[in-house]
């Protein structure tokens, strides 16, 4: 149990959460106006935090916030020794907002994932997964799941990649990754199992020519570059610049050079008459599979944060298809489990492009990896 002092700091942040904030940005703040708070407080701040929002249904909505979080991390310590002391029936009502439900199935193993911390997952440059298993405090990753491996499989047929996830490495240790010497040479990105198994699933080869769509920061960006031994070139478009000005400095640090960042908004004026090989589309999305990572999205996403984004998630897939070669590969990824967001996407997709040949279109759930949850679908155009 946490002390007091680590409570009052936990109720600070929890002061701060707003509509327009999430739990980790207020996290983030609070400890850059805190900069005395040492790495072992931080982390005890952090976890005493998401494991509030995790147990927050089960709380007395009547006591002090350091009271709530105490009730929390008891809750947590007590499911953390036995998971089975929640029945599933009690994590179904409490655990995920009631909306859930009419979106997805809820498995009593998916449910008792969300309750559980999170793994750390790093993706180790090529070849250099065994040096920094070595180097810090760490877990090899364990063997994908048979069924795992055959969705994969299923994904990427017939390309040269097989399904394998060789330089996945679960994070185990206590030390502030940023600051080793293996992070400041680009040895490794912090990148969760499933967001690999979407590079995986692109399994573009060297010399082509990839489009990162909605690349963020970059991290799908870097892997595709990656995998493409640095040959070839990767398109990388976001509407943000500063995440692209990101992407920069995490390219240089791995020293990848095959790539292009460009701004794009995601309408139908592309960036480019330059045709691909292959596309990826890691769409913005609601999320649900991240939340065992961030449980207080749980309660601010909606039903109408569904909707509307599964008709932008359409709409952007619509927009890509004229950038797409002849035998190309479209790959349409989203870290989250809502079938309006994942199966209702791919079927009006799928009915709308005549020139497009659907290869697959897999879930992959949280219970499954011990990481995020992740939506992947496929297609190829016709030559």
């Amino acid at each position: 149990m946490p002390d007091q002092a680590i409570l009052n700091h936990a109720a600070q942040v929890l002061a701060a959460i707003n509509a327009d904030q999430r739990a980790d940005t207020a996290l983030r703040y609070y400890f850059e106006g805190h900069r005395y708070l040492q790495p072992p407080a931080k982390r005890l701040i952090s976890h005493t935090v998401f494991v509030y929002f995790r147990w927050f249904s089960w709380l007395d909505t009547k006591a002090s916030p350091q009271r709530r979080l105490e009730q929390a991390v008891a809750l947590h310590e007590r499911f953390t020794a036995e998971p089975k002391s929640v029945k599933p029936e009690a994590l179904a009502a409490l655990a995920v907002p009631a909306w859930l439900a009419a979106e997805m199935e809820l498995p009593a193993d998916y449910l008792r994932q969300l309750q559980c911390d999170p793994a750390l997952w790093l993706r180790a440059r090529p070849g250099q997964s065994a040096a920094l298993v070595k180097a810090l405090t760490t877990g090899d990753a364990p063997p994908l799941a048979p069924a795992v491996a055959h969705q994969l499989a299923e994904l990427t047929a017939g390309t040269a990649n097989g399904p394998a996830t060789p330089d996945a490495v679960r994070f185990t240790g206590t030390q502030d990754l940023f600051k080793t010497e293996q992070f400041k040479t680009g040895a490794f990105e912090i990148q969760d199992l499933a967001s690999q198994l979407v590079g995986l699933a692109c399994a573009p080869q060297p010399g082509e020519t990839w489009w990162d769509a909605c690349a963020g920061e970059g991290g799908k960006t870097l892997h595709l570059a990656d995998l493409m031994q640095n040959k070839g070139v990767v398109w990388a478009t976001d509407r943000n610049g500063r995440r692209l000005d990101t992407l920069k400095r995490r390219a240089a640090r791995a020293k990848l050079f095959n790539y292009r960042a460009e701004l794009w908004d995601g309408g139908p004026r592309l960036p480019t008459r330059q045709k691909f090989d292959g596309i990826l589309l890691d769409a913005p999305c609601s999320g649900v599979g991240t939340w065992q990572r961030n449980p207080h999205a749980r309660w601010t996403t909606t039903p109408q944060d569904v909707s509307e984004l599964a008709v932008t998630q359409l709409n952007l897939l619509n927009h890509l298809v004229p950038a797409l070669k002849p035998g190309g590969r479209l790959i349409y990824a989203v870290c989250t489990l809502t079938r309006s967001e994942t199966t209702a996407v791919v079927t009006a997709f799928s009915a709308a492009q005549a020139e497009l040949t659907p290869i697959s279109a897999q879930l992959f759930w949280p219970h499954e990896l011990n990481a995020n949850g992740m939506f992947i679908a496929a297609w190829k155009r016709k030559k």
